[in-house]
């Protein structure tokens, strides 16, 4: 009986361990299945080192860091910034991939830099607010009314003032030999026609509100553009190590303090006009906002806030990349005097010497174009585009989880040997005799102002600033350099809208004899 007892026991046993091991086996099995079918498979990476991920592996001129890292590690790399994942796409059919085939989940642009944060009033301006319906509605007046073809075509005279007074300040230098600082010139005069067309005011109207108010462009521009390394790592953004918030303040408080005292002015103005009956020369964009703002049954109600984010927008965004733009495409062309000889008599041809070029030559003047193009190309105003995912995704069969940083690297894709050839020169002729190339974002090698939804929605005033500004600089001057061979460098400056690293000097030489009557 003891025997068969202990028979029993062993069988029991060995029945209980069977269990037991199989019961191992399927768990095991059932975790290495579901792993297999859950793994995320992200894009290629460098090796990351704790806490600072691959930032060690990053300069003041990231387009740049992310170019070459981009030539290892491929068109798409994921990387840690700190704690904060990011994806860099860096040719045009990767960019094409996130910005056309996944645009919906790639629609919202990150919600986490101090300096934006602070300087849109908390994300409620236009280009930074989240996607849905406040974006939508802003979208919607920017495309009817703020930046539309009624409104720019109401402002041409004053485009027109803002560049003759260009044009005379720099000749009265150029008269007496003087060197000009065409980045501050340029500047003036984008400062100017934005300050025209958003609150109606210009440098030599108020002196000390608007030239203030450019200064603080400058600086808002180069706060946003800034490495700011409590954004990236996460439990160092309670404390100010490089003293960064405590100018993000400074400059945000005396814009807020500049964009009031215009607001107030202008809400006087028009209770005044309300009482007496009197009107404005035309409505410029301040006036549409604050008809928006006093709109009772407007499906989105505006406040203060909101109307000085938007403004701080237009100034922003208006004032650096056209000046930088045409300061850059200068750059080439004294660097490269036979494209200048060439675009010069493409000018005199069309043009002729007794007035000078207007925004209606622009479609006449084919190389000109194409010089616009090759700088956007060389030099992009936005060298990085910037989104984020609003939700999990798979790009090209790597998975890109949700809230993660998207950079589409514009400055690598002008710079792709498989889409140019001799990507580093400047050859405008690329454009020449080709199928047309779209600036607008529809072609992906070429973006200058984004793509899609959360592309720029003044493409057509920045271009017209652009083309026009540069032709009169082609028509009007001969620009002599000091120095350096009759050279200038084409170093980069770290910043949001890619300035150049040291100022471009030269003397403005007329070549028009008699000079046009302006």
């Amino acid at each position: 009986m003891i025997n068969k007892k202990r028979t029993l026991d062993n069988t029991q046993g060995m029945a209980f361990q069977v269990l037991l091991i199989c019961l191992i086996f399927t768990i095991v099995i059932a975790s290495l299945m579901w792993r297999k079918q859950n793994k995320t498979l992200l894009p290629p990476s460098p090796m990351a080192l704790p806490i600072i991920g691959h930032l060690y592996l990053l300069s003041s001129i990231p387009h740049q860091d992310f170019h070459k890292l981009s030539i290892r590690y491929g068109p798409i790399m994921h990387l840690f910034l700190g704690s904060v994942p990011c994806v860099v796409a860096s040719t045009a059919q990767a960019a094409k991939e996130f910005l056309k085939t996944h645009e919906a989940s790639f629609s919202n642009r990150p919600a986490e830099a101090v300096a934006v944060e602070a300087l849109t009033y908390g994300f409620q301006d236009f280009f930074f607010a989240p996607y849905g319906p406040y974006w939508k509605f802003m979208k919607k007046l920017c495309m009817s009314e703020l930046l539309g073809g009624h409104m720019l075509d109401q402002l041409l005279p004053v485009r027109q003032q803002e560049s003759k007074r260009f044009i005379q300040r720099v000749l009265q230098k150029g008269v007496a030999g003087e060197a000009v600082d065409f980045g501050g010139e340029l500047m003036t005069l984008s400062n100017n026609i934005v300050s025209r067309m958003a609150v109606s005011q210009t440098s030599t109207e108020n002196e000390n509100d608007i030239e203030e108010m450019k200064k603080l462009v400058a600086d808002s521009a180069e706060l946003v553009g800034k490495f700011n390394i409590s954004d990236f790592i996460w439990f160092l953004k309670r404390f100010d190590l490089q003293g960064f918030n405590t100018r993000l303040k400074k400059t945000r408080d005396k814009f807020d303090a500049v964009l009031d005292r215009i607001i107030k002015q202008r809400e006087e103005e028009r209770r005044i006009n309300n009482q007496t009956g009197g009107t404005r020369p035309f409505k410029d964009m301040l006036d549409v906002l604050l008809d928006m703002f006093e709109d009772e049954s407007s499906e989105i109600k505006l406040n203060k806030d909101k109307i000085k984010a938007f403004i701080l927008d237009i100034f922003v965004a208006g004032t650096d990349t056209s000046s930088v733009t045409i300061e850059w495409a200068m750059a080439e062309l004294i660097n490269h005097p036979h494209v200048l000889e060439k675009a010069r008599q493409e000018i005199d041809a069309v043009v002729g010497k007794s007035r000078i070029v207007e925004e209606s030559d622009i479609n006449n003047l084919p190389y000109l174009q194409a010089i616009v193009k090759e700088t956007f190309r060389l030099h992009p105003a936005g060298p990085l585009l910037l989104r984020e995912s609003s939700r999990s995704v798979v790009v090209c069969g790597y998975d890109i989880p949700a809230k993660t940083r998207l950079f589409i690297n514009n400055w690598a894709i002008g710079r792709d040997p498989n889409l140019w050839k001799n990507p580093l020169e400047f050859r405008p002729e690329r454009f020449i005799g080709e199928e047309e190339l779209d600036v607008r974002g529809q072609h992906y090698n070429l973006l200058p102002f984004g793509s899609g939804r959360r592309r720029c929605p003044g493409i057509s005033l920045g271009l017209q600033v652009v083309h026009v500004n540069l032709a009169l600089m082609i028509q009007c001057f001969q620009l002599k350099v000091n120095g350096g061979n009759g050279k200038v460098d084409m170093e980069e400056k770290s910043g949001l809208t890619l300035p150049r690293a040291h100022p471009l000097f030269c003397v403005p030489v007329p070549r028009l004899n008699p000079f046009p009557a302006m």
